[in-house]
């Protein structure tokens, strides 16, 4: 695996190659991360990652000084995965001056549920990677659906900006209980592990009750809230969206259900398709 630190060493390897697939990270790799790599090795004819914890993403309070960096193994396990070229630039390599030429998403999008409660969150995950986009210039790039709304907000980025880019999502990968993987996981203790898989449970109860044919689904994200509240979470939003844009939904329209709450010290997020719409 070759490992390139500045966006020279980047695009003169790169140089010989017509199809790169990308897989963006921040590291601390799990196997979640792995399957995108893996996903996207048929893609293309080199398979490129990057690991860049991004500033421009963390609001203030967050954790950006404490996010996990564990190069060694990152570098291991994306050896293993069959990953090529690994582009892993400090912040002086990927932002040489202040990044003050940012992307400033549609707002319709990107100020609602995510970006209602980390504001600017999103300028922060489109400047970045676009920046990743230019310096790779891949022709697919492959992301997790976990991060749903971000997933939808690259791809409009990408229609409105006209990239020659292929954007693929890919299914979110789970624990044997259910829980979505995230490198966040780490933060919670024995305890906060077993109760976690209550996030993606009350995805699932909030689609069992649109497939019953429940139609206020109000009602529905109101019982979810409650759940997660009386067992010791605080929730952002459990709701349920129209799932083309992330609106506000009516009964019988395609769904995804979207979650985002505190555990301790620790915030989830999760979200679950709904395949069959109310009728």
């Amino acid at each position: 695996m070759y490992i390139a630190h500045t966006i020279a060493e980047l695009r003169d390897h790169l140089a010989a190659y017509k199809r790169p697939a990308f897989v963006p990270t921040m590291g601390n790799l799990h196997d979640g991360h792995l399957a995108l790599i893996k996903q996207a090795r048929p893609l293309g004819d080199v398979t490129v990652a990057s690991i860049f914890v991004n500033r421009l993403q963390f609001l203030p309070h967050e954790d950006f000084d404490t996010y996990p960096r564990t190069w060694d193994s990152d570098c291991e396990k994306l050896r293993a995965a069959g990953c090529d070229v690994l582009f892993a630039p400090d912040e002086k390599a990927l932002y040489p001056e202040p990044q003050t030429c940012k992307v400033h998403p549609d707002p319709a999008l990107a100020d609602i549920l995510e970006g209602h409660f980390r504001p600017g969150f999103f300028v922060g995950v489109c400047t970045v990677v676009m920046k990743l986009f230019t310096c790779v210039q891949p022709r697919v790039a492959v992301f997790g659906k976990k991060d749903y709304q971000q997933l939808m907000m690259i791809r409009h980025m990408v229609r409105q900006f006209a990239l020659p880019i292929d954007i693929v999502g890919s299914e979110t990968f789970r624990a044997d209980d259910g829980l979505a993987l995230s490198s966040r996981n780490g933060y919670l203790s024995e305890t906060e592990r077993a109760e976690a898989v209550q996030l993606s449970k009350a995805l699932k109860a909030m689609a069992e009750a649109v497939h019953s044919g429940e139609r206020d689904l109000a009602a529905i994200e109101a019982r979810a809230m409650q759940t997660l509240t009386q067992r010791g979470w605080q929730p952002d939003y459990l709701v349920l969206r129209r799932r083309a844009d992330l609106q506000a939904a009516s009964p019988g329209e395609p769904l995804v259900a979207l979650a985002a709450a505190r555990l301790g010290g620790t915030r989830l997020i999760d979200n679950l398709e709904i395949d069959t719409p109310a009728s």
